[in-house]
């Protein structure tokens, strides 16, 4: 599938804001830029410049962007701090190291336009476009796995949940609780929207690597445990009950497997020669029923939470409309 570069006029649908975040991206930011304004004329492209060291700031202030710095480094809190600052009708947001096609914005808006989404996801995995140009070992391997995982745990199947290309309406951006400090921002988003039932759209893109000279900020291992690490946090925060009931099926489990030898032996002697063992198996129930306990609890306050939010998404609709 390719994408042709037809310009795309929104000043009748709304104002429109490309989010660049941006660190160390001289080799390609001038292209991003151009072909964003190119193909969305009417857009405003945003900058925001993570303490760069090669100039990549006033490349982008000479190609016409709107440049922005946000000193604490990391992608997650550039994210937040442009969803925070700046005031669009539609956002897109998209890497500064040209492997996003610009030609692809207009299809990432429509389901944004016609109300049909609230974010709109650049899916790079559908035409095989990602696996014939990343030759990096594991990249793969780590956005299967992440899928996987959201899949089973919130019942949601995303056809690519890493992508840094992706769109949103006001409300959606204005209510977003950005939490991550680096890559993990995707999985977040994409967990937030699975969660909170925001209308989530797919469209297909041709991803493209890195242009020669330019250099990927992501490491493999320790982004993809960062990655992991915010998916069992947020399983914690958004689905306590499943995640504590099956650490009190676990430790129940255990309780008895370690506690039943030792009821036998009492019901054919008498006696209780294994204490240890009987000690051992009442606390792994006792805990087992505690984290129970603490599963429930933690269920309604986020049932409470749930609630709230929903309330302030009522208001954001109030405040910006659709």
């Amino acid at each position: 599938m390719s994408q042709t570069a037809t310009p795309f006029y929104t000043a009748d649908i709304g104002s429109v804001a490309v989010l660049v975040p941006c660190y160390n991206e001289a080799v390609t930011i001038a292209k991003v830029i151009d072909d964003f304004r190119r193909c969305l004329p009417d857009a405003i492209v945003y900058v925001y410049d993570n303490n760069s060291t090669d100039g990549t700031a006033d490349i982008a202030r000479e190609h016409g962007a709107v440049v922005r710095h946000e000193s604490r480094q990391g992608k997650g809190r550039v994210v937040r701090s442009m969803v925070r600052d700046i005031d669009a009708d539609y956002y897109i947001m998209v890497d500064g190291d040209d492997t996003y096609p610009a030609e692809a914005a207009v299809e990432l808006l429509r389901p944004l336009i016609d109300d049909e989404a609230d974010m709109v996801v650049g899916d790079r995995l559908s035409n095989g476009s990602y696996g014939d140009e990343n030759d990096r070992a594991f990249h793969g391997f780590g956005n299967n796995l992440v899928r996987w995982l959201i899949k089973r745990i919130y019942g949601f199947k995303f056809s690519d949940v890493m992508t840094g290309y992706r769109a949103f309406n006001r409300v959606f951006a204005k209510t977003m609780p950005v939490v991550s400090q680096g890559f993990e921002i995707e999985t977040e988003l994409s967990i937030h929207a699975v969660d909170k039932a925001w209308r989530i759209a797919e469209v297909p893109i041709d991803y493209r690597d890195r242009p020669e000279g330019s250099e990927s900020k992501l490491s493999t291992f320790s982004d993809g445990f960062k990655v992991l690490k915010m998916i069992m946090s947020l399983f914690k925060d958004y689905k306590p009950m499943a995640l504590f009931g099956w650490v009190t099926v676990l430790l129940i489990a255990l309780g008895f497997i370690v506690g039943v030898p030792v009821v036998v032996e009492f019901a054919r002697t008498g006696l209780v020669d294994r204490l240890p063992s009987a000690l051992l198996a009442v606390g792994l129930v006792i805990s087992g029923l505690l984290s129970l306990v603490s599963g429930l609890i933690l269920d309604t306050v986020v049932k409470g939470s749930r609630k709230q939010y929903e309330l302030m998404v009522i208001d954001a609709y109030r405040l910006y409309g659709k």
